[in-house]
């Protein structure tokens, strides 16, 4: 279905361009390159947030998986834009949150979103720690320092958060 919509948008408005935020696909490289075949802008797969409480947060994902699938991205199509996000404020250490942006960085992803985790059910988890704005903007600083071509990174940053800016980035 992801395939099918990007390729519907390419053909209905071929200037329109498009971001796509997929799940792991169960880490199949044969359902992922159905998906950069037909040619997203922005392929986006979010890893959420540190691999000490990938277990807690995402249940069933795997960190390793979801960073694979930003480097088999990466491999079909170099061209291909990547992003992820995290979100903070689950109890996550500042010397985490950068152990994933430099995982990132070295499977080649393009875009960063930085945002503040917030509750959305009551089974959920809970919120730990309300992230400063000047927390927010050093990992911003720092991301652009690791290498990312954009990082969008504030406590009301999502993972679609100015797709089109960080595509006038590059």
């Amino acid at each position: 279905q992801f395939a099918k919509t990007i390729s519907a948008i390419n053909r209905i408005l071929p200037g329109a361009t498009t971001d796509v935020l997929i799940p792991d696909l169960k880490a199949s490289i044969e359902n992922l390159k159905i998906v950069i075949d037909a040619r997203p802008d922005i392929l986006a797969h979010n890893l959420e947030t540190v691999p000490r409480l990938y277990l807690t947060m995402r249940q069933g994902a795997s960190y390793e998986n979801s960073l694979q699938v930003l480097a088999n991205s990466k491999k079909l199509n170099p061209e291909v834009c990547t992003k992820s996000g995290v979100m903070l404020g689950v109890g996550e250490k500042c010397d985490e949150v950068l152990g994933v942006m430099r995982d990132l960085r070295s499977v080649d992803c393009d875009f960063l979103t930085l945002g503040q985790y917030l509750r959305p059910a009551a089974e959920n988890l809970e919120v730990t720690e309300f992230i400063t704005p000047e927390a927010f903007e050093e990992y911003r600083v720092l991301g652009y320092e690791m290498g990312f071509r954009y990082v969008a990174s504030s406590p009301f940053v999502r993972s679609s958060f100015h797709a089109e800016e960080a595509l006038k980035a590059i």
